[in-house]
């Protein structure tokens, strides 16, 4: 499959000579409206403020507190009223303006005289020199310290709130980067599409917006020579953004999406070929909410229950009962059905104060997955005991998967412990040995499921956030989908299936091509089902 490299200016394809610019395509459909950009950024202190005298240093600290728990909380209430990646992502934020690391540098600065606003931003920037130094998926994190210094700043100064707008005329965003919960807060009936001068394909800004039905575009050159109020196409298919094009020609191709859209309206499901060959269109959701709107849009059942929802903005694990009642609320969405469960994926870019790390040199190849349970092997036990009693309440009986896991005794132990409480074992295939050696593995699982995000990152050594490596992470690379077919080649060889739940099923056009490479389930966004199982 050709691409365009990133930024080129291209022909006009029709639209009167008007300028087009393209970036990676991220999520399909196409969308017209005037830009707006994200509200204007908070001002910052200078970083030499006034000296704050020592007695009224308490009151300052207690000014700051005040001022992060607000953001938190505000992130907090936003993450309870979303659903899946929207709701981590917003969770993940309003952890951030808890963090202990972050509150203590803070208080610090305070106590040298700073003022709560220049200790604010001297400590995040010290996060961020830290967490850009890392590199990898932790540089990442500097863009999340970053707005919760912004939020904070503008709490404690009575500035107007950064993010995005609110425009009464559906309108499309154009911006360098967003923060990802700048992201998880858009509303699709006023942001009808998306594009961003920096992020990858994999991005979670590029998650969200496929959570959300947004056609978006990452990675975009030349997006900010874009004038606001500059009327644009977005075209999430072809990874197109085109200035001032023809009025007519451009609502013409607005049109024909639409249509292709509303004939997906149609899917109910199951999941199979022209020809009859059965494949399981399942989703990827977060908790009970998500998947009941999974179940509404036909899907067959969750190919990936993300379990991290639970843990969350969390200092210390949660118990084995509110553990089990989020499962069991996913289980009961799908009474009979197949759920996928993926045991805790914490690391790397999604930190747990009590599970993860704070010092490590390379987090993506560090403690993640199932390698948390080498510091506290209590946090897997606790979590298999949680859903095998979500299982017994609900009469389910879900498969159980471990993500990041490298080695066959690895996945032999977990098999041998999901085993024990009557459930069904599986992991991951993220570590490209795992895909080598498939065979062996499936000697002591019952399934495997590939995650074409992660597998692509370390097989390509290619970071999967970075925009700049985007061609290298792309899904159609030739050695992610050699690893696939061989993967599941080993799966038909020994009679057990072999899905793919990672960003890779959302692709309608790619989902064929892994089925026919002997993929026997897709897991994709509830909101993709209908263009995957309609395609296929």
């Amino acid at each position: 499959m050709s691409t365009t490299p990133t930024g080129t200016r291209l022909s006009s394809e029709g639209l009167a000579g008007a300028t087009v610019l393209t970036g990676t395509p991220v999520v399909p459909g196409v969308a017209l409206g005037p830009v707006v950009r994200p509200v204007g950024a908070v001002e910052l202190p200078a970083t030499k403020g006034p000296w704050i005298p020592e007695e009224q240093r308490a009151a300052e600290k207690d000014r700051f507190t005040a001022a992060a728990d607000a953001v938190a909380e505000r992130l907090a209430g936003r993450a309870a009223a979303a659903t899946g990646v929207s709701a981590e992502v917003l969770n993940t934020t309003a952890q951030l303006a808890r963090d202990r690391g972050l509150l203590s540098t803070v208080e610090q600065r305070i106590g040298d005289g700073a003022s709560a606003e220049v200790a604010t931003v001297g400590a995040a920037e010290q996060f961020v020199e830290l967490f850009t130094s890392l590199g990898g998926v932790m540089a990442e994190r500097a863009t999340d310290v970053r707005d919760v210094r912004d939020r904070i700043v503008a709490e404690l100064t009575g500035q107007g709130e950064p993010g995005v707008p609110m425009p009464e005329t559906p309108s499309v965003l154009l911006a360098d980067d967003l923060a990802p919960a700048d992201t998880a807060g858009l509303d699709p009936t006023r942001i009808v599409a998306l594009a961003t001068r920096l992020g990858g394909a994999t991005s979670h800004t590029a998650i969200i917006a496929r959570q959300l039905g947004l056609p978006c575009v990452v990675g975009v050159g030349g997006l900010s020579d874009v004038p606001e109020g500059a009327v644009v196409l977005v075209d999430g298919e072809r990874g197109t953004v085109t200035v001032d094009p023809d009025r007519a020609e451009a609502e013409s191709r607005v049109a024909t999406s639409r249509e292709a859209a509303a004939s997906l309206a149609g899917y109910r499901g199951p999941g199979a070929t022209r020809d009859g060959h059965p494949v399981q269109v399942l989703a990827n959701v977060q908790d009970g909410a998500g998947a009941q709107a999974a179940a509404a849009a036909h899907a067959e059942g969750v190919g990936l229950l993300r379990t991290e929802l639970a843990f969350f903005g969390r200092t210390e694990e949660p118990s084995v009962e509110e553990q089990a009642g989020i499962y069991a609320g996913v289980f009961a969405a799908f009474p009979g059905g197949k759920v996928v469960l993926r045991t805790l994926d914490a690391g790397s870019d999604k930190p747990l104060p009590f599970a993860t790390p704070p010092d490590e040199a390379n987090p993506a190849l560090g403690v993640r997955g199932l390698r948390t349970a080498r510091r506290d092997p209590g946090l897997l036990t606790h979590q298999l005991d949680a859903v095998a009693q979500a299982a017994e309440a609900t009469g389910a009986k879900p498969w159980v998967m471990a993500p990041m896991v490298a080695t066959v005794a690895e996945a032999a132990d977990f098999a041998a412990q999901v085993r024990e409480r009557g459930m069904v074992p599986g992991v991951m295939v993220e570590v490209p040995s795992v895909a080598v050696l498939a065979d062996r593995f499936l000697e002591h699982l019952d399934f495997l499921s590939i995650g074409t995000n992660d597998l692509s990152q370390y097989t390509l050594a290619a970071d999967r956030l970075s925009a700049d490596l985007a061609d290298l992470t792309d899904p159609w690379q030739p050695a992610l989908l050699a690893l696939v077919q061989a993967t599941a080649a080993a799966g038909q060889r020994a009679g057990k299936p072999v899905g793919v739940c990672g960003e890779a099923a959302a692709d309608p056009v790619l989902a064929c091509v892994l089925v026919g490479m002997g993929i026997s389930s897709l897991s994709c966004a509830a909101s993709s089902v209908a263009g995957v199982g309609a395609r296929l």
